[in-house]
């Protein structure tokens, strides 16, 4: 069953996977938060664990930074390995004010100028949606667990570093509306919607481009742990 880019045997993943961009931050969840704690990837360094937290089985990857790094593993497990659900887990710049340092926001839908979707599918979008059904479920548990999340439209960006003669995090936001950025969020919906999966998108805000405040790497690996916590206690009622 294995692919080029995951060695795990059939049954070693479980039905809902948890996805930080960081494979260090799925080893951090991993060993602080699941139980009986199986590897299941190496290749690359792309970890991959599967446990169980409150009893449920759930697995937990990294994805690499990209839309064409997601693109592969969200495609391999969900096509390969049956995947039913991804809850991308990571980090974001804020392009709003109102927006803090380890805010946590789930994605409306993700606009993107990027061509992944059109060159891998044809599909000529610039916006692609999460499962509502897995966003309302996440809304729902984040509020009984008394966490707060902003639901708003990202921005899916190919390249973390603009240039002044293009458009910038002032323009993202007041022409498409994007609250922060990401690089990932718009290839996982649109590989999800390939294949009638669901996924979603949890983020917390990292850095902010209009305060340039940051968070340190060591903050990002292992310090978003309200945006794990409102993931694994949705994970387990998918």
């Amino acid at each position: 069953m294995a692919t080029p880019h995951i060695e795990a045997k059939e049954m070693d993943i479980a039905k809902v996977v948890l996805m930080p961009g960081d494979p260090l931050r799925a080893k951090y969840i991993a060993e602080t938060y699941l139980e009986d704690v199986i590897k299941f990837n190496n290749v690359r360094n792309m970890f991959g664990f599967t446990g169980t937290y409150k009893g449920k089985r759930i697995s937990v990857m990294g994805s690499g930074m990209g839309m064409p790094s997601i693109g592969i593993y969200s495609y391999e497990l969900f096509k390969v390995y049956d995947v039913e659900a991804i809850i991308r887990i990571g980090s974001a710049g804020a392009y709003t004010d109102d927006l803090k340092l380890f805010d946590i926001v789930l994605a409306s839908d993700a606009w993107s100028e990027s061509s992944f979707a059109l060159a891998q599918a044809g599909v000529k979008d610039s916006i692609m949606k999460p499962s509502e059904k897995l966003n309302t479920l996440i809304k729902d548990t984040a509020a009984s667990i008394n966490k707060t999340v902003h639901e708003n439209r990202i921005h899916s960006s190919d390249v973390f570093y603009h240039e002044d003669n293009v458009d910038g995090y002032a323009d993202f936001y007041s022409k498409h509306g994007c609250v922060c950025v990401e690089m990932e969020s718009f290839a996982l919906f649109h590989t999800a919607n390939l294949f009638n999966k669901q996924a979603a998108c949890l983020l917390t805000i990292s850095d902010s481009l209009v305060t340039h405040e940051v968070t340190t790497a060591e903050q990002r690996q292992n310090s978003f742990n309200e945006m794990m916590e409102i993931a694994l206690e949705s994970a387990i009622q998918v």
